[in-house]
């Protein structure tokens, strides 16, 4: 569909509102240009989600023996793609910028006790039958419940600030916590938390543990969500995964919330 020149002043998410379109599939590209690197993405994500302390050297191996005569070179290559920097402990799917200002971890010792005290986020990668794309998600800490998520085919810092507007839509948390990726640490980002008169705390580099909920939230989505099925392109992948997740904080129980769902909780925080 083409858009006339006349319209060159509306904005790329306007335009993309006024066709019914998720701006992310805009930029939607539909595979990866060896589909052995495919393959090979499907079994590292997989890999990675049940051993995530796995380095580049490890996964290496375990290819191999696998039947996968691949080299460290394309393992660490095709695990930078897919946001996973495998040297540490953390999925990474982001560098930091080095102009970028690095806040402390905020949270060793602290009680979380009680909704919207404290909001975690992260980045990770969704496979499908053929290219992938990211999702970002932006969790209350407490109690589970998942404020808004985004796909994008992009790390850009674009979509993640959408996240981050409209989870500030519902509420306001107390702290917000990332890991140091160029897209977290972004003025742009981080200044609209400051507007918000939100504290900022940062995952130390490396240190899988300081985000441990939202790593837990990713193996539920991609066990329970993404590994029972093969989405055919970007707006099957949107609208299932938009499904679980209204599934998850509506009617999936956890144990460690006294059997009540992330909604629950949230919605008996005192207004």
């Amino acid at each position: 569909m083409l858009i006339e020149p006349a319209y060159s002043d509306v904005s790329i998410s306007r335009r993309c509102e006024l066709l019914g379109l998720p701006r992310s599939s805009l930029y939607y590209r539909p595979a990866p240009p060896d589909p052995y690197d495919d393959r090979l993405m499907r079994l590292l994500d997989e890999q990675y989600t049940r051993r995530p302390f796995y380095g580049v050297e490890r996964m290496t191996d375990w290819l191999r023996g696998q039947g996968h005569a691949v080299g460290t070179d394309r393992v660490r290559r095709l695990l930078r793609t897919m946001g996973l920097m495998a040297v540490y402990p953390k999925p990474r799917t982001s560098l930091p910028d080095k102009e970028h200002r690095v806040y402390p971890y905020l949270l060793s010792g602290v009680s979380i006790v009680r909704p919207d005290q404290v909001w975690a986020t992260d980045i990770t990668y969704i496979r499908m039958r053929r290219g992938f794309v990211y999702l970002m998600a932006i969790m209350d800490w407490f109690s589970r419940f998942v404020l808004a998520w985004r796909l994008s085919v992009t790390l850009e810092v674009e979509f993640c600030l959408e996240v981050l507007e409209e989870a500030l839509g519902r509420a306001r948390p107390e702290i917000f916590n990332s890991d140091q990726g160029a897209q977290y640490t972004s003025p742009r980002f981080t200044e609209k938390l400051e507007a918000a008169r939100v504290r900022i705390s940062m995952d130390g580099r490396g240190r899988f543990l300081d985000n441990i909920f939202v790593e837990r939230l990713w193996r539920s989505v991609k066990y329970e969500e993404v590994y029972l099925n093969d989405y055919e392109n970007v707006w099957e992948a949107e609208s299932r995964i938009g499904s679980y997740f209204a599934f998850y904080n509506r009617e999936r129980p956890h144990q460690a919330l006294g059997k009540r769902t992330p909604q629950q909780i949230y919605q008996a925080r005192t207004p």
